[in-house]
């Protein structure tokens, strides 16, 4: 008759400890049915899950595993696991998994504390806990601009889109962010990110800079506003607002393009994902021409926008082509999809105002950045507190993962 006993192990870290007792078990032939480890601050906890038969001699695997842990200066404890028990364990494997990640300035006990209750309250069970950002200098702590947890959670969620909104409510009464994705394959083999352009890759909106300098900026810039909360249809605003730049010098582009406010974390989110090799694309209700310059100092591989008609160097007040709107943009995230032949479940959208939605929809990963409360509501994931290479965490990135990669960077020719 076999026993399932659980060993845990406890103590200083140091190299050789897994080795030391992983061979004792192997001696005595003892198959391990689990293990699992994590340290915080040099402090092991080991978990070994084991199987003894009724004649491995039990008793003098116990005695040597004691003794070499002794010698280590380690804690065993062994805890003997009832059968039925551990089947119910066995059989939990099948459940649904998610990843909360908790993403923020500062993260602190409360933060944890109030997200780990939502997931009490869903009954949910916690697996793992992992920070992905660096430690933290108490000496310096300016150093990380960002905090990242990790939680992977076990157990099914009847309303997906209800913990959303709570998990959403609760970022929002404590200054962080707070996503929650399937934890499958696709999460973890991302291939294509699509960008919107004003107010999301730049911190601004381009056809309010030009209204300004045609003199309608307070005009323009009301339209804009009620256009990206989604009280205006976007085409007809568009149409609109660009028939008021009329007679504009296009030296007025130039001098725009040079000055685009790039917004935080554009350069670090962009440089690590075409280093892992994403394809990245603009789809914007903008222009073409700010458009084109963020593919050249990025390198962007697709960009979409509205072109400006330029006749004698003045603006004519209308754009050629297709109007790139809300349902555009979608269907551009489809077709660039399908030419890379990837799955739209490996596709992350990232934008801001309603006219995003519906790409943010069909996206595996869409996320509203700094969005308007109309997006961020409809949104499956928002980012509101930190910058755009807060999306890195999102795809479970790690601050040693990201160094690695500008190193990587650097010794590019």
């Amino acid at each position: 008759m076999s026993e399932i006993v659980l060993i845990n192990v406890a103590g200083e870290d140091r190299p050789g400890i897994t080795a030391a007792l992983t061979q004792i078990l192997a001696r005595y032939r003892v198959p391990i049915l689990d293990i699992g480890q994590s340290t915080i601050h040099n402090a092991l906890a080991l978990g070994l899950l084991v199987e003894l038969s009724a004649d491995s001699a039990s008793c003098p695997v116990f005695r040597d595993l004691l003794f070499t842990a002794h010698g280590m200066g380690l804690d065993l404890r062994f805890t003997p696991i009832d059968p039925e028990a551990y089947e119910a364990w066995v059989n939990e494997q099948g459940q649904p998994r998610h990843i909360l990640t908790l993403l923020g300035r500062e993260i602190d006990s409360e933060h944890i504390a109030r997200v780990a209750a939502v997931v009490a309250d869903y009954r949910l069970n916690v697996d793992r806990i992992s920070r992905l950002t660096g430690r933290i200098s108490r000496r310096a702590p300016g150093r990380h601009p960002l905090a990242c947890v990790e939680l992977s959670v076990r157990g099914a969620v009847a309303d997906l889109s209800d913990l959303h909104a709570a998990l959403l409510a609760l970022g929002q009464v404590l200054d962080v962010d707070v996503a929650v994705q399937e934890d499958d394959i696709f999460r973890r083999n991302r291939r294509l990110v699509c960008f919107d352009m004003d107010s999301t890759l730049i911190q601004a909106e381009v056809i309010d800079e030009l209204a300004a300098a045609a003199g309608v900026g307070p005009e323009v810039s009301d339209i804009t506003a009620a256009t990206m909360r989604g009280e205006l249809d976007f085409k007809d605003s568009f149409r609109h607002r660009v028939a008021l730049l009329k007679g504009l010098d296009e030296s007025v582009l130039v001098r725009i393009a040079e000055r685009l406010p790039i917004t935080e974390g554009a350069d670090r989110l962009i440089k690590s994902l075409r280093l892992l090799g994403y394809r990245i694309a603009i789809l914007s209700g903008g222009f073409t021409y700010f458009a084109d310059h963020l593919k050249r100092r990025f390198g962007i591989d697709y960009v979409f926008a509205n072109r400006l008609e330029v006749r004698d160097g003045k603006l004519t007040g209308t754009v050629s082509g297709e109007i790139v709107d809300g349902p555009r943009k979608a269907e551009l995230l489809r077709e660039i999809a399908a030419r890379e032949g990837i799955r739209l479940e490996q596709v992350i959208a990232v934008g801001d105002g309603a006219n995003d939605l519906p790409m943010l929809a069909i996206a595996g990963l869409g996320i509203a950045f700094h969005a308007k409360p109309i997006v961020t509501r409809q949104a499956r994931h928002s980012i509101a507190n930190v910058g755009l290479d807060g999306i890195l965490y999102l795809l479970g990135m790690r601050d040693r993962d990201l160094d690695v990669l500008a190193r990587v960077g650097q010794q590019r020719p």
